[in-house]
């Protein structure tokens, strides 16, 4: 009698509460993300130009202005919108917009990264690899490549293959290698495509081994399918396949690859 009291005496007044605390955390969203697209709309327009145009370019100041405005805008709407941090940390690191400052994009990219936002956590790794050769930095880099695998991103995907390939900082690992090179082939990424083409050609037997790490790392039903209809072609078909991903993505190199791979079959 007591908990059924409990019960109706609370619930009805929390429900209200609840429904209308994620109507606002949904419109706070709505707001930040509009801000966004008008903050990454003047990127792509100094993106545009900004190859034909000097670093310092005056008729680039209002275009980078209206970019930073929009993504701070965006994070006094949405506190907690990785988005924002991550575009705003590329502004302060990349583009000479008025009042840049590196350590303030290191900050939000930091942030952004520790809220768990994919695109931040493969970039402050980059970071970290390139700018400091400390044990602890690769230590730390680690950490975020690996939390941007575990979400799939394609570049951090690519980085970890290499790094499993060459042995870097990690035991060489090529079951892993060629794992993350396959999948990030399959999300278009020219430079895994190209890898693991390169190593189907070399005699590299990857597809029983990528299905059981597959199984491992949990991929959907309809991937591990997939892999297993490629286990009946031969290496060179397989690898065809893995240049054709790289030449559709723009890769003068995966054309490169097809063309001599035409060759050779004429030659046979």
């Amino acid at each position: 009698m007591f908990r059924y009291l409990y019960r109706s005496s609370i619930r009805p007044t929390l429900l209200p509460f609840t429904i209308l605390h994620k109507r606002d955390i949904h419109s706070r969203n709505k707001k930040a993300m509009e801000f966004i697209a008008k903050g990454w709309s003047a990127l792509q327009e100094v993106d545009r130009v900004i190859d034909y145009a000097d670093f310092n370019d005056l008729r680039l100041i209002p275009h980078l202005r209206a970019a930073k405005e929009n993504f701070e805008l965006a994070l006094e709407a949405d506190n907690s919108n990785t988005h924002a941090r991550y575009w705003l940390s590329r502004l302060h690191f990349k583009y000479h917009v008025p009042g840049a400052c590196k350590v303030i994009g290191a900050a939000l990219l930091v942030d952004a990264a520790d809220m768990g936002d994919a695109d931040s956590q493969y970039e402050l790794a980059c970071r970290l690899r390139a700018e400091d050769e400390a044990v602890h930095a690769d230590q730390q880099a680690f950490y975020y490549l690996e939390k941007a695998v575990d979400q799939l991103h394609p570049g951090a995907l690519y980085l970890l293959g290499a790094v499993y390939l060459t042995g870097d900082c990690v035991k060489r690992d090529l079951a892993s290698a060629l794992w993350c090179f396959h999948r990030a082939s399959e999300k278009g990424h020219a430079g895994a495509a190209i890898a693991y083409g390169s190593l189907l050609l070399k005699g590299v037997e990857v597809p029983e081994k990528i299905n059981k790490l597959g199984r491992r790392r949990g991929l959907p039903k309809r991937v591990m399918e997939k892999s297993e209809e490629t286990c009946g072609e031969s290496s060179v078909e397989q690898a065809k396949r893995q240049f054709q991903i790289a030449a559709k993505a723009g890769c003068d190199l995966g054309l490169q690859w097809l063309k001599r791979l035409e060759e050779r079959e004429k030659s046979v």
